[in-house]
């Protein structure tokens, strides 16, 4: 299918949705607000994950414009606010089920992280199924430095991620974090030049919209319960998802392939 690209109807969107024919990629678009979010971007970004997880697209790849992928909440917003604020309403509203939409996607969701991806902002990529992060990438947890707790996921992510040593290091100290670091201690995929990042994240997402995409979608609902179960109570998941999985078109068909030597055709269909 050849690719068309589609974007919000505004001037300046603050996001910009590119329609691969199987796949999504989705932009972060304030560059020269290092793509901080405000409530105009939760509403881009929250509306498409919402449209993608209809849609007959089979993978989402999220990444940013500029030199950052981004700074977490834009600050601007709240130096004129009146009276005393309730983040905890933001939270509400907009970051959590932000993260929730991301794990909960049934399909394949990967990050592209060029440059910094700092507080609420290096969450959201961690929520991602796979992360890729340039060279120049740096991770932050900046919560610490004006006062805040970690969110969007950060104290649940970061320990299971990388142990709770390193994590509280790095959420006390809010020190920067390199990419080839955060390879290292398993906190992200993969690490790739600054100059091949997208590409190399294109095509890892064309690939994944080409898989069997229930069976994909099943696996993250594995892995989203995997922390909170026991082994017998995960035992019983894996069987009844190996269940549903089983009778999927792909099964059938992934079963075929194999048996006659040939690369599979999978649709991604649910039946």
């Amino acid at each position: 299918m050849e690719e068309k690209q589609v974007e919000a109807q505004i001037k300046d969107a603050v996001l910009t949705v590119a329609d691969h024919g199987g796949w999504l990629e989705l932009t972060l678009n304030r560059p020269d607000r290092l793509n901080a979010f405000n409530e105009e971007l939760h509403m881009a970004l929250g509306n498409a994950l919402e449209a993608a997880a209809a849609d007959s697209c089979r993978a989402v790849l999220l990444t940013g414009a500029g030199r950052g992928f981004c700074a977490g909440q834009d600050l601007g917003d709240r130096v004129n606010a009146d009276g005393p604020l309730d983040l905890g309403a933001t939270i509400d509203a907009f970051y959590n089920p932000l993260v929730r939409r991301i794990r909960g996607l049934n399909k394949p969701v990967i990050c592209a992280v060029n440059g910094i991806a700092a507080g609420a902002g290096a969450n959201i990529a961690l929520a991602c199924d796979i992360v890729l992060a340039a060279r120049s990438a740096k991770f932050i947890q900046a919560f610490s430095k004006i006062g805040l707790v970690p969110d969007s996921g950060g104290t649940y992510f970061l320990p299971r991620l990388i142990g709770e040593a390193r994590a509280r290091a790095l959420m006390l100290l809010a020190e920067p974090l390199a990419a080839e670091t955060a390879a290292e201690w398993g906190l992200i995929w993969k690490v790739v030049d600054d100059a091949a990042l997208l590409d190399e994240a294109r095509a890892l997402t064309s690939r994944l919209a080409t898989q069997p995409t229930q069976g994909l979608a099943l696996t993250k609902a594995a892995l989203n319960a995997s922390g909170g179960n026991s082994l017998d109570a995960q035992l019983d998941l894996e069987r009844d998802l190996q269940r549903e999985a089983g009778r999927t078109p792909d099964y059938r068909e992934g079963v075929r392939a194999f048996m006659e030597k040939r690369a599979p055709n999978f649709t991604g269909r649910r039946s």
